[in-house]
Formats: C-alpha cells, structure tokens, sequence
C-alpha cells in the first residue's frame, strides 16, 4: 500500500488506498504548517498545547483531503463517468471543509469555488498530459534516486586502465 499511487486504479476504485495516500500528503502539509506555528508565530508552552497546534493544522487538512477523496470517487460512481465535474465537487467538499474550519461562510463559499476550480486544473493536467509545474521532476537526482552519483569528482574516462572481468 505504501507504494501505491492516487493515479494507479481509475476514479471510484480503491477509495480507501486513495484516502490514504492525499491524507498522507495533507498531514505532512500539516506538519510542516504546524511547525511553523509553533516556533514561529503561537509559541506555545507544554506539551499539550504544541500537541493542540499541530492537531489544529493537522486534523482540517487531513479532514479536507479525505473529504475530496471522497466525494470525487462517490461522485465518479454515483455518476458513471470519470469527468472535470467528479473534481470540481470534491474541491468544493474539501472547501466547504475549509470554511467549517475557519468558522465562516463568508471564507467557505470561496475556497469552495477555489478548490473546486484548482481540482479541476489538476484533473485537465492529467487528462491533456501537461504539467502544472513544467521542469519540475520530484525525486529525480534526488538521495533516493537509484541514479544518483555519490562521487565526488567524475570518472576520467582515459585513466581507467581496467578491462571487465572474464
């Protein structure tokens, strides 16, 4: 499971691996924005009250990302097609999400759109073949690519005087 990938199985299928892997990616977000709350901006003292600040970034963002899973793939089996419109109203869940969060209709009905509008670029990106980020390859040359060269200078190509074995 850990290996899986939101785009291996088509939309209303494997829901529960899908939740997984965007919930997984909302809690490192969350992480990170937790993080940066606690020791640059709320400063909270004890235990309990940084626990209750990466809970407060951490839980919304999972909730949301679960929430889009969610309703795209019940969407996409409900409706019987694999469309921009499944997308579109798992934004605008995971935005209505958002604007639970912050207590306010007035900050929910624009994520909402927002979301939505976002989910369906993504949702084009992927049909059309184009990237959101062009140039962008995640982990490639990175520490965990298999290709990378942990030397330090480059083999010179005329001083290698060894032949391959037998």
């Amino acid at each position: 499971m850990f290996s899986y990938k939101y785009y291996d199985t088509p939309e209303g299928h494997d829901v529960f691996k899908k939740s997984v892997v965007t919930g997984k990616y909302a809690a490192l977000a969350g992480l990170g924005m937790g993080t940066w709350d606690v020791l640059m901006y709320s400063h909270p003292k004890g235990f309990f009250n940084v626990g209750y600040r990466y809970a407060y970034f951490i839980g919304p963002l999972v909730g949301m990302a679960t929430a889009f899973t969610l309703s795209a793939n019940y969407a996409a089996n409900v409706r019987g097609k694999n469309d921009k419109i499944n997308y579109f109203l798992g934004g605008a869940v995971a935005g209505g999400v958002f604007g639970a969060w912050q207590r306010s209709v007035t900050v929910g009905v624009p994520a909402a759109i927002v979301l939505g509008a976002v989910a369906i670029t993504v949702k084009m990106s992927r049909e059309d073949n184009w990237s959101l980020l062009p140039g962008f390859t995640p982990a490639a040359n990175s520490i965990k690519s298999v290709h990378h060269d942990f030397s330090l200078v480059k083999d010179i190509e005329e001083l290698k005087t060894w032949t391959k074995g037998n």
